[in-house]
């Protein structure tokens, strides 16, 4: 039986996320955006720098092996389909470190030449502890 993968698709990670983490563009900002976390799960920066737009993207990302990721919801999607050049990606990610709490974070996605890339995202404070 193939093992599915932490994004919540319930897709087997070798038709879901593996494609994208080893270098494939994905086909919408949501697919990225479960890739992304996949890939903070897995501790893989370099999927998250090579899919962070330039003009946003920061020198290293730094894994916190304290922190242990324990599930993803996608709340809402905007645009950031095959034919779009933005799109949104609301979402909130369960998480354990001293104590369990969740991101709630809105996503911007942009299309460019190597395809959907994360720009930006804004925290959502709904009363639930957040990283801090």
């Amino acid at each position: 039986m193939a093992r599915t993968w932490p994004c919540g698709t319930g897709a087997p990670f070798d038709d879901c996320c593996r494609p994208y983490l080893d270098g494939e563009a994905a086909p919408t900002a949501e697919r990225l955006m479960r890739s992304r976390y996949t890939a903070y799960v897995r501790g893989d920066g370099g999927h998250l720098l090579r899919t962070w737009h330039p003009t946003t993207r920061p020198r290293r990302v730094d894994h916190d092996p304290g922190l242990e990721w324990l599930g993803l919801e996608v709340l809402r999607t905007e645009a950031g389909d095959v034919g779009d050049a933005f799109g949104v990606v609301e979402f909130r990610a369960a998480y354990l470190a001293d104590e369990p709490g969740v991101l709630h974070e809105v996503s911007r996605f942009a299309r460019t030449d190597e395809g959907w890339q994360y720009v930006r995202g804004r925290m959502v404070d709904d009363g639930v502890p957040t990283i801090p």
